[in-house]
């Protein structure tokens, strides 16, 4: 009978393990300490290396100035003006006209024709068109803007969803929060990053509570990253038990083997 006990409390005691989560699994920046001057550079060397590209199916908004506004009408669209697409963090805002980039990256810009501008950053895209746009204005200057620069948060988060990015410059801290932060079933310590290049899938695995997130090549986000948090195994157990009855069984456990215990005695 003392055997049946010890044995029946040792199954319980392991089922109470095996839903306690450890702050360690919990708190993010575990082993953050002071920034010494070395760790200072490597992440301010990371945020000026930070310059978004152009990609295939990137809607951008090319809008075009010079000395004689008139002389630049042919080569804006008339509602490039007024664009107020993007204005915050919003899922499923609808964008302004603008260029579609296509499966060749390039664009067909009026009067100029198709240029190439698939893995471009906005500067070098912006000194071709003012090269090209020298013969027709005086003194062009071209001013460009991601329309639909997007990442995905999905998985054990808050908010889950796909969202619009005004700024182009998003860590993937800051998208979280969008996302409104894990939810305490999230696994902080094997986050995926889905990032397409080249046509080709890449993924990373990041940890949250690891001070090492602030040097990861995903830190920043590239526009259509997606974010998966995946659940823990808290979360897996309780998906194949009804959470509404662990209580009962917690409850008629500990009856059983109070029972057996006065029964032994």
């Amino acid at each position: 009978m003392k055997f049946i006990l010890k044995k029946s409390y040792l199954i319980f005691l392991l089922f109470l393990s095996s839903c306690i989560v450890t702050n360690k699994k919990i708190v993010y920046f575990q082993d953050t300490k002071i920034d010494t001057n070395y760790n200072q550079i490597k992440i301010s060397a990371l945020e000026n290396t930070f310059t978004p590209t152009f990609q295939i199916d990137d809607l951008i908004s090319i809008y075009v100035t010079a000395l004689d506004p008139i002389s630049t009408a042919p080569f804006n669209y008339p509602s490039n003006n007024n664009s107020s697409a993007n204005v915050g963090y919003l899922s499923g805002a609808p964008s302004s006209i603008g260029y579609l980039i296509d499966k060749e990256g390039n664009i067909d810009f009026p009067i100029l024709g198709k240029i190439h501008i698939a893995d471009l950053n906005r500067m070098e895209v912006s000194d071709i068109l003012k090269e090209k746009l020298k013969d027709y204005l005086v003194n062009p200057i071209v001013n460009i803007k991601i329309l639909n620069y997007k990442v995905s948060v999905l998985g054990e988060v808050a908010k889950p969803g796909t969202f619009n990015i005004p700024n182009e410059r998003i860590t993937i801290l800051e998208a979280i929060g969008i996302a409104g932060d894990l939810t305490i079933y999230g696994k902080r310590e094997n986050i995926l990053v889905i990032r397409e290049i080249n046509n080709e899938k890449i993924k990373y695995r990041i940890d949250l509570t690891s001070n090492e997130l602030f040097l990861s090549p995903v830190y920043y986000l590239k526009q259509n990253d997606v974010v998966y948090i995946s659940p823990n195994r808290s979360k897996i157990n309780s998906s194949s038990l009804n959470t509404s009855n662990v209580g009962i069984f917690i409850s008629t456990a500990s009856l059983i083997i109070t029972t057996v215990f006065l029964i032994a005695k």
